[in-house]
């Protein structure tokens, strides 16, 4: 029933004296009204569900019927549960033969998150609320769910935790090189200092094959000081020195300098220019390090006679190159993480290149995506604003 005063109200105690002309006006004007509100209720980006005491769902705007997969034509007869089953445990109501017997629990206000994979992935908060309704005794045990899509702030928060977790990795793993290169540089002095000494001593054969093991040993130490040297290089986040770069004369370059070693396994490469992109700002040493890192992990993974196509393109906001190869691929259970520090599917990898190509990517304000099937190959893509579009991404707040 209506409650006294309101404009329902006003309207249904007019209805006895209508006669058929003004009332068909007003059925018209009540579907103007319904129409308006159906429209309002459609540009809502937040989805809106309307389910009654059954579990039937009555109502769905069209963000509602986006997230939850819904046709149109099934609203007023698919049942929530059905379409969103773990909704049954969120919900204090328990749908099926309780709810057919008239014996449903209220619904109580409520807030959850959720991860719906159909029709796509995405996060959804989800508000819960009972509609008190008491002037109309149809909406009686119906409740209203508010589903809000925060895929986006789901992924920035994965992706600031990540960043923590890869800074304090990288600040570790740096500690412990710095204190490893200390003892190797007290090492080699005293290396030097014994070779010096047996250069006086002139002791014949036998100084002559310890010098040797000294030599040997020297020149060890020299490695390993590269190793750290080349290692801190790698993980410590340097800030891009940014000029305007022309992406496929650099890859050119970096392609010339592998040429002979691809030739060696017989790998073939391919350039396939779209459309050439145009100049992009970018570290010219930090974006080499990139193609190198993504041509050797390329070749790495295919078998001799392999084909490594790269594809450039662009569009009015990207500059695009793909890194395709026919390589052995990557596991569904392993593409998830092949951008954390140490993690490798290569025999004695050390599981830093993919993080290190991710870090100057984000650098660089750019992209990075991985696609990847086991046994058919790898797809890496990279994406670099266009100068005039460019946008910068913050670095993680401590």
């Amino acid at each position: 029933m209506a409650r006294r005063g309101d404009p329902l109200e006003r309207i249904l105690g007019r209805l006895d004296d209508l006669d058929p002309g003004n009332l068909a006006i007003l059925v018209q004007r009540l579907a103007r009204e319904r129409a308006l509100l159906e429209t309002v209720f459609n540009t809502i980006k937040e989805g809106i569900l309307v389910v009654d005491r059954d579990g039937t769902i009555q109502y769905a705007n069209a963000a509602a019927r986006g997230l939850i997969g819904l046709n149109e034509r099934d609203v007023g007869e698919a049942l929530l549960w059905k379409v969103m089953p773990d909704l049954a445990r969120e919900l204090s109501w328990r749908p099926g033969k309780d709810a057919a017997a008239g014996k449903s629990r209220p619904v109580r206000a409520a807030t959850r998150e959720l991860e719906i994979t159909y029709p796509e992935r995405r996060f959804v908060r989800l508000y819960i609320m009972p509609l008190d309704a008491p002037h109309d005794s149809r909406l009686e045990d119906h409740f209203a769910l508010i589903l809000t899509d925060i895929t986006e702030e789901h992924r920035s928060t994965r992706e600031l935790i990540e960043s923590e977790r890869l800074d304090s990795v990288t600040m570790l793993a740096a500690g412990v090189a710095h204190e490893v290169g200390n003892p190797l540089n007290s090492i080699n002095i005293h290396l030097q200092l014994i070779c010096r000494q047996l250069e006086k001593l002139k002791v014949g054969a036998a100084g002559t094959k310890i010098q040797e093991h000294a030599d040997i040993c020297t020149a060890e130490v020299g490695r390993l000081d590269g190793i750290i040297r080349h290692f801190l290089e790698a993980i410590r986040p340097q800030p891009p020195d940014l000029v305007k770069l022309d992406l496929l004369a650099l890859l050119a370059e970096v392609l010339e300098l592998g040429r002979q070693e691809l030739e060696n396994f017989g790998i073939r490469v391919e350039l396939n220019v779209v459309n050439p992109p145009p100049l992009v700002l970018g570290d010219r040493n930090q974006l080499k390090q990139v193609f190198f890192n993504l041509i050797k992990n390329a070749r790495e993974a295919m078998e001799r006679g392999g084909l490594l196509r790269i594809e450039a393109r662009a569009d009015d906001a990207w500059a695009t190159l793909s890194f395709i190869d026919t390589g052995v691929g990557i596991t569904p259970e392993d593409l998830p993480r092949v951008f954390q520090p140490y993690f490798s599917t290569k025999r004695g990898g050390h599981g830093l290149g993919m993080m290190v190509v991710q870090r100057i990517l984000r650098s660089h304000g750019g992209q990075i995506g991985l696609d990847s099937q086991p046994g058919r190959g790898t797809t890496v893509t990279l994406q670099f604003p266009l100068p005039e579009r460019r946008v910068r991404l913050l670095e993680a707040r401590a």
